[in-house]
């Protein structure tokens, strides 16, 4: 029951993950090695002929600084087209406050905490700033541009909604006087399968591309949750190491206080393969019904865990899940039933091997030495 309950919960913390991760990211990306895609029309047509991609769009990524009334910070400034943007990733899904529609050359996309910390709300004006602006006799000067907010959006990572902001396509290119597009960005049908298209629209594209997958953009979180599961997973399993061992001890306690019964058993011509049998049996029947009882009292907690959880909040008064901290309503799950097949399987094998010592010294029992002391 542990076992499947935490799987769960880390299962569906890193689902709640990735879904807020491809809200703002693309599948896969696209770029030319030289900065920039030349021809990124001609380009986007040969990556829709692929029968596993769902839609394409040039982007522009690149840093600033947003200035408004409530100060001036660094952003990740990115350039897109709102039309084509919008199949590729989650944008009308993440706006919380005005439309995508509305994003025009002069209008501007923020995330929530970002405008809550700036005091920024829809109709503002605001700033943004490019370090690379047009070189004078005295260097290189910053560029600013003027902006009007059309939209507030939330995707529930404090990372993006704090420092990242969207414009069109054609004020990036104005702002870091860009000809180009910086890369296309791809959605696809199956994000598992992401890694095999990529490879396979390389070879159409041609030399002089590179590409990556979300995988690959988010490696090192995705790494160490995994990582993490499998540490929790390998503890766990000490749970159901003790169970085993609970199992062996009741049985050696049975088979003490049985001496009597077995010996009398083997006097009337119980073989010692029958005995070994009857104890391998009551073992297995622990073990079975230990973990059935497990794999349904998990399930059942997995799929109410979050009135569970709100029960113990009213009981104890407190807040398992501060909003504020971990930016989710509720605690996310999702049952791996594969994995919850092995935890079955791994329990029912120790509770057979833990069967087998106290078999072993029931069916061992020498019924003329029982009868002479214990009879």
């Amino acid at each position: 029951m542990a076992l499947i309950v935490v799987l769960s919960v880390m299962n569906g913390f890193e689902e709640d993950i990735k879904t807020k991760i491809l809200g703002t990211q693309s599948h896969i990306v696209i770029s030319n090695y030289q900065g920039g895609i030349a021809e990124p029309g001609k380009l986007e047509e040969t990556i829709l002929k692929d029968p596993d991609v769902v839609g394409a769009s040039p982007f522009i990524l690149s840093q600033g600084l947003i200035s408004a009334s409530g100060g001036t910070s660094g952003v990740v400034i990115r350039g897109i087209e709102p039309r084509s943007a919008a199949k590729v990733i989650r944008l009308k899904e993440i706006i919380v406050q005005g439309k995508l529609s509305d994003l025009d050359d002069t209008g501007i996309l923020i995330g929530s905490e970002l405008a809550s910390h700036a005091g920024i709300t829809i109709g503002d004006a605001v700033n943004l700033i490019s370090p690379a602006g047009p070189i004078t006799p005295l260097g290189m000067i910053p560029k600013s541009m003027p902006f009007v907010v059309r939209g507030i959006f939330s995707t529930g990572m404090y990372e993006y909604d704090n420092n990242m902001v969207y414009i069109s396509l054609n004020a990036s290119k104005a702002l870091f006087m860009k000809d180009e597009p910086s890369g296309i960005e791809i959605k696809v049908a199956d994000i598992y399968s992401a890694q095999s298209i990529a490879e396979r629209l390389m070879e159409h594209i041609g030399p002089g591309y590179w590409a990556k997958t979300w995988k690959d953009m988010n490696m090192s979180l995705f790494s160490a949750l995994r990582l993490e599961k499998t540490v929790m997973f390998i503890i766990l399993l000490f749970i159901i190491l003790v169970a085993a061992f609970s199992i062996i001890s009741t049985l050696i306690m049975m088979v003490m206080e049985k001496r009597k019964d077995i010996a009398i058993l083997k006097s009337m011509g119980a073989t010692t393969a029958q005995i070994l049998r009857i104890f391998m049996t009551l073992g297995m029947v622990i073990g079975l019904s230990g973990t059935l009882l497990g794999v349904v009292l998990g399930l059942v907690l997995t799929y109410n865990l979050n009135p569970v959880i709100r029960f113990i909040e009213f009981i104890f008064k407190i807040e398992v899940m501060p909003i504020d901290v971990y930016y989710i309503t509720g605690v996310p799950t999702q049952v791996d039933y594969p994995l919850v097949s092995i935890i079955a399987f791994m329990s029912v094998v120790l509770s057979f091997l833990a069967a087998i010592y106290p078999a072993r010294q029931a069916a061992r029992q020498d019924p003329v030495e029982v009868m002479r002391y214990e009879g």
